[in-house]
């Protein structure tokens, strides 16, 4: 190894480091886009899913009120090379239910709002779901797309990894068959995945969403990207006026990158690590699910690090994190969602 190379090597692991520290800068101006999902529309024995058109036509005008435009979804590709200098709104739907056809489509068609829905692929045609030719029949304006919702809608991540890779699979084949092609997106049923699952999505895919909450920047994994879920218990007009002003927490990294816990592991230690420049650290507030419980989890900090300390355990199917940061009036958010294995 040349004394010339040795010399570059360093140059260049400097510059790297320098524009990264520079970056931090640089992604706390991003304004972000706060994900939205949605479900079912007018079904109200559901709740957990389900929004009444009525809710949801007000929610749109919040945020046509507050000058937000939706995200172009033609340009989401592009999203992640620069800063976004104007917060935009992202709504998801996820299943293709019948109602979602039936109430929210015309609504939103009339008014080329842009969204992304999911569909999974073996429901399709059967009582409650669209069929084929209703999802080519909104496949084909131009602002809206398509992703992947898996084949079966169950539980994967009680799959075996083979299994797992075979919904994955014949997901593609069936999307390929009916609409000529795989989507670029994806949404784990449940938001639940493990780190194996996410490996494999991005082999498939170009990006990935979860069902934690929290804004897209810059700083977000493209395969685990967050979404605020809206319905009857989450969909109150004050709380969504709250969330869609919410601005993006930026940081460096968030461990464990595996989101599946098991008993050898429950509860995790969550340790975040923030750029060097962002400021009111120490004002984050916490709040997690531990023991069924809502409640503060321990929070220790050094330096640019934060380090979660969970209450007790976990409790079966899913435990979710949420932290907020008041940094000088703005609201910044970001949450993990981990899922809750049992032996």
């Amino acid at each position: 190894m040349t004394k010339k190379f040795i010399a570059f090597t360093l140059f260049f692991i400097f510059y790297l480091t320098i524009s990264f520290a520079e970056n931090s800068r640089y992604f706390s101006f991003d304004k972000g886009i706060v994900p939205l999902i949605y479900h079912r529309f007018e079904e109200p024995k559901y709740p957990s899913t389900n929004i009444q058109m009525e809710v949801f036509k007000k929610q749109i005008e919040i945020i046509n009120e507050k000058n937000y435009d939706f995200y172009n979804l033609n340009n989401f590709e592009n999203f992640f090379l620069n800063p976004s200098k104007e917060k935009k709104i992202l709504l998801t739907i996820d299943d293709a239910f019948t109602s979602f056809y039936e109430n929210a489509w015309p609504y939103l068609k009339q008014n080329k709002i842009p969204f992304i829905l999911f569909v999974s692929t073996e429901p399709m045609g059967k009582y409650g779901y669209m069929n084929w030719d209703q999802i080519r029949e909104i496949e084909k304006e131009d602002f809206v797309l398509i992703g992947n919702h898996s084949h079966s809608h169950e539980y994967l991540v009680n799959y075996t990894f083979g299994d797992f890779k075979k919904d994955i699979d014949t997901s593609i084949g069936i999307f390929n068959k009916e609409l000529g092609y795989n989507p670029i997106f994806f949404s784990y049923p449940f938001g639940e995945y493990s780190l194996e699952h996410k490996n494999y999505i991005k082999k498939k895919f170009k990006y990935a969403f979860g069902q934690h909450s929290g804004v897209i920047d810059l700083t977000k994994d493209k395969f685990e990207l967050p979404r605020f879920p809206i319905n009857e218990k989450y969909g109150e007009l004050k709380r969504f006026s709250s969330i869609i002003n919410y601005h993006p927490l930026p940081y460096k990294k968030l461990s464990p990158e595996d989101k599946l816990v098991k008993e050898n592991n429950n509860p995790p230690i969550v340790d975040v690590e923030f750029f060097e420049d962002q400021k009111n650290i120490e004002r984050i507030n916490c709040f997690s699910n531990e023991g069924d419980e809502w409640g503060n989890p321990k929070i220790e900090f050094s330096g640019n690090k934060m380090t979660v300390k969970f209450r007790d355990k976990f409790k079966f199917r899913r435990g979710r994190l949420n932290c907020s940061l008041n940094d000088e009036g703005k609201w910044r958010w970001f949450g993990a969602q981990f899922i809750i294995k049992e032996d």
